[in-house]
């Protein structure tokens, strides 16, 4: 457990730390700025849940809080049982995801988004560190959860055993 909370920490801190760069450089370029033919940095104030859906306000705000916090604590249960790696980072990785976009959403009011990949004049909907970490955890989990033992698990040293998982 101890690496996957490791990995959570570093995941709100490279978040939180990008935050506090791009909110201010984005909006100093005009809210938006092309980087590559694909891909912009801009400045999204995301109310609601993922990829701006279901903009709410201050109360909606709070219950996103108070859901965030409630499924943190339920992954957090998942992990201490946990006792392999694989799945563990991958929990890590939510975890560490969610925390981030609760705090902005405590601290800012919203969860600030910015990389904005684009292709043909369709946009993915702008995202942030705390989103690319859970898109990647939910990801490790769902392929976690089509192994099966002999897809290499059993005696891989996959195992961490209880007090390191």
């Amino acid at each position: 457990m101890r690496p996957a909370l490791i990995l959570s920490a570093v995941i709100v801190i490279l978040d939180q730390l990008s935050k506090a760069w791009l909110i201010g450089w984005v909006q100093d370029q005009g809210g938006w700025q092309q980087i590559t033919g694909f891909f912009n940095l801009v400045m999204v104030w995301n109310r609601g849940i993922s990829f701006g859906m279901l903009q709410s306000g201050d109360t909606g705000r709070w219950l996103l809080v108070v859901f965030s916090l409630a499924v943190c604590l339920g992954l957090g249960f998942w992990l201490r049982r946990q006792i392999r790696r694989w799945p563990s980072y991958a929990l890590g990785a939510v975890i560490g995801g969610a925390l981030g976009n609760i705090i902005d959403r405590i601290w800012r009011g919203a969860v600030a988004d910015f990389f904005d990949f684009h292709l043909m004049g369709y946009h993915w909907p702008a995202f942030n560190v705390a989103d690319s970490a859970i898109t990647i955890g939910v990801a490790m989990l769902l392929y976690d959860s089509f192994r099966t033992e002999s897809d290499g698990d059993e005696g891989s040293g996959d195992d961490v055993g209880a007090k390191d998982a």
